[in-house]
């Protein structure tokens, strides 16, 4: 157990930072701490937490939600197929392991094919753990402090900035980066603020599948 608090260290130090601003987000619509600790513990979804206090606030349908979290989550989709068969053959933990397989969860899974069912389990635990505690303590003491919180809920728009600006400068290739923009832009002029971002997805997900295809052809 030491050794994987050890190990999750580094996601401590995010997850106690992003989820106390969630807590202050889902604080500043209105949203007790109940719903603060009901969302981080059966939703775990980081990102799509912060969009789904904006999804609840606008009373948006059960569909346009199934939608919204389908497309933010999809990356899920990708790396949780290379964790198959590895996760197929826990024999402890399984059902919640598989549910707690976050983005940094699976970074430090993947970095030690040695570890054990309780060592997935255990690191899966504290991570979520981590979470829920940032997002309590940003539930609570958002509605301790006396301030005006307008506009904080922008800390999610300056973090996928900051993870764009990131991946831009990193990579060579800056062709998917170029269309999720234009797309995101174009939707946004043609349906409006509040309808852009299931067609914006789709959108993205159509155009990247026509440049694989294409990419593909030329090879």
């Amino acid at each position: 157990m030491k050794q994987n608090i050890i190990r999750t260290i580094p996601v401590m130090t995010g997850y106690l930072v992003l989820g106390f601003g969630f807590g202050i987000v889902l604080r500043s619509k209105g949203f007790g701490i109940l719903w603060c600790l009901a969302l981080s513990t059966f939703v775990y979804a980081g990102s799509m937490q912060y969009v789904a206090v904006d999804l609840m606030a606008m009373g948006a349908g059960l569909l346009t939600t199934a939608l919204t979290t389908l497309m933010v989550n999809a990356r899920h989709l990708f790396y949780g197929i290379s964790m198959i068969d590895r996760y197929k053959a826990l024999k402890h933990g399984k059902l919640y392991s598989i549910f707690g397989l976050t983005d940094e969860t699976y970074s430090l899974v993947c970095q030690d094919s040695s570890l054990s069912d309780w060592d997935i389990f255990q690191i899966s635990l504290f991570n979520q753990i981590y979470w829920v505690i940032g997002s309590l303590l940003g539930s609570a003491i958002g509605a301790l402090l006396p301030w005006d919180f307008a506009g904080i809920d922008f800390a999610l728009t300056a973090l996928f900035v900051c993870i764009f600006t990131e991946q831009w400068l990193a990579g060579k290739d800056h062709a998917p980066a170029v269309i999720g923009a234009t797309s995101s832009l174009a939707c946004l002029l043609v349906f409006g603020r509040g309808n852009f971002l299931i067609p914006s997805m789709l959108l993205i997900t159509a155009m990247l599948t026509i440049l694989m295809k294409i990419r593909g052809g030329q090879r």
